[in-house]
């Protein structure tokens, strides 16, 4: 093994070996598994066509710090891994491959376009996964699943069917937001964003001839589906317009003046056009007052023979024109600029139009008895989601879970060509139709919502719905004992709505319990000055790169220990730097153990007699006691905190100093630290591993154990006593450094101090580790004040450095100059704030500022004539 670390070899070697070994699947740590103790977490399945984001590294560092540590905790364990077909995603993909080519889906045909998704699907479907392994996470690989392999597609048609046949599942007309590109979409689909409109001004004149009325649109291009004007009832200013009809601008068709409370009478002209097909607010208005539901562009976005000469131009490419039209015949009054909130595809970023549609849609019912419970039982972390998650499901409306795509599971519901029977199936191809005998039917050309197959993943890869199909992965009978509900959920707080709320109603309606014991939302990434990373700021960290650079080590600490509760992270390159200084850290521990013994035995098979080991060994207890409770409670941040304590401070600052004054002490060190390292696994599996088997005089490489598959470390002894006595000592060492600076020798050796104890402690064990780490030849135990001294008070001892042997002369000129100097400060600045005028008349801030230097300088006076007056001056 070389005695220099390099993260790039070591972690790529480390990896494949852990992963041939099998120590990531559910008996990877048969060895250590305690009997009634499963563990099981579900991997947010990422999209088959992406690659790994900052916000992926986050959540799979966190979902493998946890399972790392119950797998070393005895439990059985699953970390379930898939990827997700990501419908939309992928077929704009091939889409775009066959504009390339010169060719479209259409002209293909359906077969063969989806053979070229399956087909993109193999060739990109593993570039995440690889990245994943480049981070180390450690799910259980040869379980991996795809949200449309054999046995999810038949778990998706079992719950489809249930649903339908029990009257959860029905088609209906209804407003949905639409995309001209991809479809409809859910509400939680469509991203809100503040763009500068127009306001555009028209009048439509009465068809009595007896004036006009003027109406405010954002939106001119839709004038041609209006059906109705509407006012206020209340306002007094158009009650005599009331019933009357007005001719739409460019046309001849007439509509009618109605009244109606959803009118804002404050805002614009207090006239609203009511377009009820175009609209999702005048949809329900043209329901309440019967009127025509006209719709005057088609699917794509192209508008129709409703709207004339404009036929055939695209809804957003037909705005200017008919505005300049409506300018040149004189209907736009003005046009005002206008600041509002337009809807957008989250996936193409196309403008999202309102649109009646057929569609197959979820009833909100189905999760109620979710909603309830999860009210009863708040399992968030941190608890405020709750607040989020009732809000949203308070509000619950029916889900559009059709899509038009043919990428994606495809809606299992068939109509009879004979008698027009329509039912749901579970088989791809159904015999015949259930109520006539016929063998004609037709298949509904939808495909599900891809949200749809992902609301089942905490069940269905556990076997649920599969059907027997690819039973060769595992046993899923038992599975679904062990593992669902599932014990924890990590994801980030942005798929709250699209993914955890509808597995909650999705495994609570199938298996009549929550499919998770805990679910821990996490914030997003920032960077280091807390703005949201994107391509167009230049700001985003690309985590392999970080990984690259530094290592998966360094990364994946630097996200736990930033990963506080509730709070968004900033990551910026001093974070990474510092943890490269944690790794230096370890390593540095590491050789210095070395040089003094050639390797070191586990902490269970040595018996630690030395007080310093004594010692160590009892912080290490409040350690690992620490680390557990945190981790269990998901503190992912204060875990790491405590190990960056544990290891830095007192392990390297105090404990490996202390050794130097106790060489007896170093192998039960070397045993501690090798324990340590086993807390350090779940963060930074490479090094912990490395410097484990360096330690060891084993080698993984040549069949040792990884420490991912040994226990955790639980139970450690602890010495109260022996910590009171260290405390004493560190104490000692911090007022004996403090006395010598003031006489400038602090990191100067010096012959002789005296230390009076207010408590009783074995003098004889600490007098060596105070003499070595304090730098004094000789230290001695009084019980009296020593005249005649440099002295330092601390709270339960005092410390005193005897002047005689020492040169004072240089010490007090230096204090005296500094005393004269500070003096002049004083004065200046009191004769500053005492003049009058100053104050009166300079900036409030100024006053304040020389208030607090004129105080700074005041402490400042006083510390050094304390100094001089130690001195006998």
């Amino acid at each position: 093994m070389s005695n220099k670390y390099e993260p790039s070899k070591v972690e790529d070697n480390y990896y494949k070996i852990w992963e041939d070994r099998g120590y990531f699947e559910v008996d990877g740590n048969k060895n250590i598994q305690e009997v009634g103790k499963n563990f099981s977490i579900m991997m947010p399945p990422p999209n088959v066509t992406g690659s790994l984001h900052i916000g992926h590294a986050l959540t799979f560092t966190l979902q493998d710090i946890i399972t790392r540590f119950k797998r070393m905790d005895g439990f059985k364990t699953l970390w379930q891994p898939g990827t997700d077909h990501a419908g939309i995603a992928t077929q704009n993909v091939v889409e775009k491959q066959l504009l390339a080519e010169g060719t479209t889906k259409e002209e293909i045909g359906r077969e063969k376009f989806l053979e070229r998704a399956w087909l993109q699907k193999e060739t990109s479907g593993g570039n995440i996964v690889h990245q994943m392994r480049k981070l180390g996470v450690t799910p259980a690989w040869k379980r991996e699943r795809f949200t449309m392999d054999e046995g999810l597609k038949e778990a998706v048609k079992e719950a489809f069917v249930s649903l339908y046949n029990d009257g959860f599942i029905t088609q209906n007309n209804y407003m949905v937001n639409w995309c001209t590109h991809d479809g409809a979409l859910s509400d939680i689909e469509v991203e809100h964003e503040e763009v500068n409109g127009k306001f555009y001004h028209m009048n439509y004149h009465f068809a009595d001839g007896s004036g006009h009325v003027t109406v405010a649109t954002t939106r001119p291009e839709t004038y041609f589906g209006d059906t109705a004007i509407m006012v206020h009832p209340d306002d007094e200013r158009y009650t005599n317009i009331i019933g009357k009809e007005v001719i739409l601008p460019l046309t001849d068709r007439k509509i009618k003046v109605i009244t109606d409370s959803h009118v804002d009478m404050e805002f614009g002209t207090g006239v609203v056009k009511v377009t009820p097909a175009h609209d999702q607010n005048d949809y329900e208005v043209g329901k309440r007052h019967n009127l025509e539901f006209i719709t005057c562009f088609d699917d794509k976005g192209i508008l129709n023979e409703y709207c004339g000469e404009f036929a055939g131009l695209e809804r957003l490419e037909a705005r200017e024109p008919i505005v300049k039209k409506l300018q040149d015949e004189g209907f736009i009054v003005k046009i005002d600029e206008h600041v509002h909130q337009v809807g957008h595809c989250y996936r193409c970023k196309n403008i999202v139009e309102p649109f009646i549609s057929q569609q197959w849609f979820l009833s909100e019912k189905v999760a109620q008895s979710s909603i309830a419970k999860t009210k009863a039982h708040n399992n968030f972390h941190p608890a405020h989601w709750i607040n989020s998650y009732t809000a949203w499901m308070d509000e619950l409306r029916p889900w559009c879970i059709s899509r038009q795509l043919w990428w994606g599971h495809r809606i299992p519901v068939f109509t009879c060509d004979s008698c027009n029977h329509q039912w749901a199936d579970q088989a791809d191809e159904p015999e015949a139709c259930p109520k006539c005998g016929n063998k004609h039917y037709t298949q509904d050309p939808d495909v599900l919502d891809t949200w749809f197959s992902s609301a089942l993943w905490a069940m269905s890869p556990l076997g649920w719905g599969n059907n027997g199909k690819l039973p060769e992965l595992y046993d899923f009978e038992q599975d679904m004992k062990d593992f669902y509900p599932n014990s924890l959920l990590i994801t980030g707080f942005d798929i709250m709505f699209f993914w955890v709320a509808r597995m909650m109603m999705m495994g609570d309606h199938f298996q009549g319990e929550l499919p998770f014991k805990d679910i821990y939302m996490h914030a997003l990434v920032r960077d280091e000055h807390g703005a949201k990373m994107s391509k167009s700021k230049g700001n985003v960290i690309d985590p392999l790169d970080m990984v690259e650079e530094h290592s998966a080590d360094i990364i994946r600490f630097t996200l736990a220990y930033l990963a506080v509760q509730g709070r968004d992270i900033k990551l910026g390159a001093k974070n990474l730097e510092q943890f490269r200084n944690f790794t230096n850290k370890l390593y540095n521990a590491s050789n210095f153990l070395t040089l003094n013994v050639d390797t070191f035995p586990d902490l269970k098979d040595i018996e630690i007699k030395t007080p310093l080991g004594i010692y160590m060994q009892s912080r290490l207890s409040d350690a690992v006691d620490e680390v557990r409770d945190t981790l269990e409670n998901f503190k992912f941040n204060e875990a790491a905190s405590t190990l960056y304590r544990f290891v830095w401070t007192e392990f390297c600052d105090w404990g490996i100093e202390y050794s130097k004054a106790s060489k007896e002490s170093i192998v039960e060190l070397g045993a501690i630290f090798k324990e340590t390292l086993k807390m350090v696994s779940p963060f930074m599996p490479f090094i912990s591993d490395y410097l484990y088997h360096k330690l060891s005089g084993t080698s993984l490489e040549e069949g040792a154990d990884s420490l991912m598959v040994t226990n955790f470390p639980s139970n450690v002894k602890k010495d109260e006593k022996i910590e009171e006595m260290f405390a004493i000592i560190e104490e000692a060492i911090t007022a004996l450094r403090r006395a010598k600076v003031i006489i400038d020798m602090g990191n100067s050796k010096i012959s002789k101090a005296y230390i009076k104890l207010d408590k009783q402690i074995d003098t004889d064990v600490a007098k060596p580790f105070i003499e070595k780490l304090a730098k004094v030849e000789d230290i001695e135990f009084v019980d009296a004040k020593v005249e005649n001294s440099i002295t330092d008070v601390s709270d339960n001892l005092e410390v005193y450095l005897p002047t005689g042997e020492i040169d004072m002369t240089p010490i007090i000129s230096k204090l005296e100059k500094q005393k004269e100097k500070v003096e002049k400060e004083v004065n200046k600045l009191n004769g500053m704030l005492s003049n009058e005028r100053f104050v009166a008349n300079a900036p409030e801030a100024v006053v304040a500022e020389n208030k607090q230097a004129l105080e700074d300088a005041r402490n400042k006076l006083e510390k050094i004539e304390n100094e001089l007056k130690a001195l006998g001056v």
